[in-house]
């Protein structure tokens, strides 16, 4: 593949109805079949599935700020190459790596923030291909490529900026190359160790922490609670209504507004439900809490949780022991919990850095972020450090963890 010579062409398309189903999810990380041809894990939030629910479903949309702009690298015959997930966004929410501050100065200078290009799974915190390519030795020109054609874009259709967020580490180096801005955060992640058990995991942790995470456990299963793992066919259009419930509840007061719509739900439930598990608490016969999580090639990716009832400690167990209990029972290499929360650190899940690529086109912001994204890497990495050295393992184990 050469993509800088003529008869290779990049594009946009403004839905994934414009892409063939089958030529995107041959795409790197896109399916399970292109795990194995590539050595990207399956990512579920970049499949063709997931990204036409959230379009289909009306949750990305002109409506809500969301406006998809996919980039495509097509061969001569046609056939999808690569591609580059995006939206042009008229403001800065459902992002989790937030530029609001940067927006803030552009406009108090003079200047116009939005709308930009917003290169990511919508609404989802969690890291994944963005330079889709296929498998094979001319992968990284075929990366240049898109995230060239990301500035491009942003030059033909005046927009202030390009922000790709939750890169894979080992796409910063094309990003880098075409311009982009690299930038760092932090998440908590759970490491499998390949634990046989859970108590397994409990026995690599100090005494005090392994006594206080079996008492949580088991006050947070008091009250008649029991637990149900429900994946495939057990998602149901009754069960998404009680799930739905739940999410709108947490929603309505996270972010004054749901972002994904009803129909999202029963839409991943035809096209992907063996990749989705939710973890549901029951009490007397009735729901009353639960937890979306998707599962990758080598990870459980943890999304939204809510209730109908408080109990103390029922959060954690939904959310991030439960998980644990799956990732150990079906040997996948980690859990990654979502966006913030040092609580998690506790609880097994310890700290990691996370990536981010910026194009900035006007040369003074671009400066000013610059500057900010160096002192901001240095306080990234010495809060990994810091947070590392209070995580709950024994001395000996938290030096492999720390590595992970």
């Amino acid at each position: 593949m050469t993509p800088d010579k003529p008869e290779h062409t990049l594009s946009t398309i403004d839905g994934m109805a414009a892409v063939d189903k089958v030529q995107w999810d041959r795409l790197g990380g896109a399916s399970k079949s292109s795990q194995t041809e590539s050595g990207i894990f399956y990512n579920p939030f970049v499949s063709h599935a997931f990204l036409s629910s959230l379009e289909d479903s009306g949750s990305v949309c002109a409506e809500t700020g969301w406006l998809p702009r996919h980039i495509v690298l097509r061969e001569p015959g046609g056939e999808l190459e690569g591609a580059l997930p995006a939206c042009i966004k008229s403001h800065s929410m459902g992002e989790y790596v937030f530029d609001h501050a940067w927006a803030d100065a552009f406009t108090r200078a003079g200047g116009r923030y939005y709308p930009k290009l917003q290169c990511s799974a919508p609404f989802t915190p969690a890291t994944g291909p963005r330079l889709m390519v296929t498998p094979g030795p001319a992968a990284e020109a075929g990366r240049r490529a898109l995230a060239a054609g990301g500035r491009a874009l942003c030059s033909q259709l005046g927009l202030s900026s390009v922000h790709a967020t939750f890169v894979p580490e080992a796409e910063i180096a094309a990003f880098e190359a075409e311009g982009y801005l690299h930038r760092t955060d932090q998440q908590f992640h759970f490491a499998n160790q390949s634990y046989g058990s859970y108590s397994d995991f409990l026995d690599t942790l100090s005494s005090r922490k392994r006594k206080q995470l079996k008492k949580e456990r088991r006050l947070a299963l008091e009250n008649g609670i029991e637990i149900e793992w429900l994946s495939g066919n057990d998602l149901n259009e009754t069960v998404w209504d009680v799930f739905y419930g739940f999410y709108v509840d947490t929603g309505g007061r996270k972010w004054g507004r749901p972002y994904l719509t009803r129909a999202f739900f029963s839409l991943i439930g035809e096209r992907m439900a063996e990749d989705v598990l939710l973890v549901m608490a029951k009490r007397e016969g009735r729901y009353i809490a639960g937890a979306i999580n998707f599962i990758g090639g080598d990870c459980l990716y943890g999304r939204h949780w809510g209730c109908a009832e408080d109990h103390p400690f029922l959060h954690f167990e939904v959310c991030y022991h439960q998980a644990i209990d799956f990732a150990i029972e079906k040997g996948l290499a980690r859990v990654e919990a979502g966006a913030q929360g040092e609580h998690k650190l506790a609880r097994g899940y310890m700290p990691v850095t996370t990536h981010s690529a910026h194009y900035i086109d006007h040369p003074g912001l671009r400066g000013a972020v610059a500057d900010y994204l160096k002192r901001e890497r240095r306080e990234v990495a010495y809060m990994r450090d810091v947070l590392s050295e209070h995580g709950p393992f024994r001395k000996a184990e938290q030096a492999v963890s720390q590595d992970d």
